[in-house]
């Protein structure tokens, strides 16, 4: 089934890898995977992780990736035709809810993108090197100097995108993803080699068995798993439907998850090792990024050369991520008011940012919006387009899973989507709201 076949598409299978990974490889990737893989069990921590990640996320990369395919088009699209075969009512609303949750996540991410480009600017003039970061940070995030670094950082994922998909996305990731690659295998040289940073190694690598019997580190595992692959029921969408048949998805997915959880763990060998090496707190979270270690490369040698090499690594990896958060929304105006892709991206980009300005001037608004957005919207959004797939499409689900596919998969793909996939998108949601976040 499809419903529109003059489409923009990737120029090869590698562009729309690299692409897929760009766009799920974010900061939570760094700050977050960091710190839970030694906090909750060291090297045990990967065995829920990996049973997670490689059935539970490729399922849904699989889903999202088949599901903009079948449609040639994003989740507001395949939804409501979905809907409108079943004779169902709600579908306008309803299908808005995944473009809104990618929407709420680029405004806010948008936020964190300005503070990495400050950042960046501070370690190139050497100012990182004499400010004193809790000081900084609590000054600048909040305020109304972070608002042309919003500007900035939105400005440059909006020329990206309205350049369209196999000149700009595709490009920009061909580009930056193997720059980020060399750029952590030298921070990781530099981390692992410092006085000190074997604490560091040890607390990554050493299994603590036991922390497998309790339950926080398997719901923690699920939490990271399910998002790090950036599910959202929309994004991915998107990128989906801008393949064609020939396009293996059930490889391609498999291998994003790979290459996903590859870079999770070099940036944990960048951080955590450092944090060690010279007594700081692994666990600090954001703080990691614009407190603790700006502390640290005051202190290390050649800090500054590292500074700067390591704040254009997290650039390379936001803006990637923050393309695929824009083309969401971007694609769902293109294709339901048949506006050009520049109009289309003008028009979104000006909203978020007229939206995101209140976040950037009030942290108490910041994380309010974060915390709803990532614990309720965007996972609903995934929900609803995994029901949509699994639950309400008439047509052969694997008879287009399987297009294009080298092994393809069997009816046990479509019972798991059901009785295991989509319960579990319910059970991130309700875990979400117990523990106040769980992605």
């Amino acid at each position: 089934m499809s419903v529109n076949n003059k489409r923009e598409t990737f120029s090869s299978k590698f562009g729309f890898l690299i692409s897929c990974v760009g766009a799920a490889l974010g900061l939570g990737n760094i700050w977050l995977f960091s710190y839970r893989l030694g906090a909750y069990g060291g090297a045990a921590f990967l065995i829920p992780y990996f049973i997670f990640i490689f059935i539970l996320g490729t399922t849904g990369l699989i889903t999202e990736f088949s599901f903009g395919r079948l449609f040639k088009a994003g989740a507001p699209t395949g939804i409501r035709e979905i809907f409108r075969s079943r004779k169902l009512k709600g579908a306008k609303i309803i299908s808005l809810i995944p473009v809104l949750g990618v929407a709420g996540v680029f405004m806010f991410y948008s936020v964190v993108v300005g503070w990495i480009l400050k950042y960046f600017i501070l370690s190139v003039t050497g100012e990182l090197m004499t400010l004193d970061a809790t000081a900084f940070f609590n000054q600048f995030a909040g305020s109304t100097s972070s608002v042309i670094w919003l500007i900035i950082a939105m400005l440059t994922t909006v020329l990206i995108v309205k350049i369209g998909v196999a000149k700009g996305i595709e490009k920009l990731n061909k580009i930056a993803m193997p720059l980020l690659l060399i750029l952590f295998i030298i921070l990781i040289i530099r981390s692992v080699t410092l006085p000190g940073a074997e604490v560091g190694i040890e607390y990554l690598l050493k299994p603590r068995w036991e922390y497998l019997l309790k339950v926080d580190t398997w719901v923690i595992a699920l939490g990271q798993a399910f998002f790090s692959v950036s599910l959202s029921g929309c994004s991915l969408v998107v990128y989906g439907s801008y393949t064609n048949d020939r396009y293996d998805i059930v490889s391609a997915s498999f291998q994003m998850a790979i290459f996903d959880t590859i870079a999770a763990l070099l940036a944990s060998f960048i951080i955590v090792p450092a944090t060690f090496a010279f007594g700081f707190d692994p666990a600090s979270g954001p703080a990691l990024l614009f407190i603790t270690l700006p502390a640290i490369f005051k202190v290390m040698p050649y800090g500054n050369i590292m500074a700067i090499i390591f704040f254009l690594s997290i650039i390379f990896a936001a803006i990637s991520s923050s393309i695929g958060m824009l083309e969401g929304p971007v694609e769902a105006l293109m294709t339901s008011r048949h506006l050009s892709r520049a109009k289309s991206t003008i028009i979104i980009s000006l909203i978020c940012l007229l939206l995101a300005i209140p976040l950037a001037v009030n942290m108490e608004w910041f994380n309010l919006f974060a915390d709803f957005i990532t614990i309720i919207l965007s996972p609903v959004g995934t929900m609803i387009t995994a029901i949509a797939f699994f639950y309400l499409y008439k047509g052969d689900i694997l008879d287009e899973v399987n297009k294009g596919a080298k092994y393809s998969l069997g009816k046990s793909f479509v019972y798991f989507g059901k009785l295991i996939f989509v319960p579990m998108t319910i059970l991130v949601i309700l875990l979400g709201i117990i523990y106040g976040g769980i992605g």
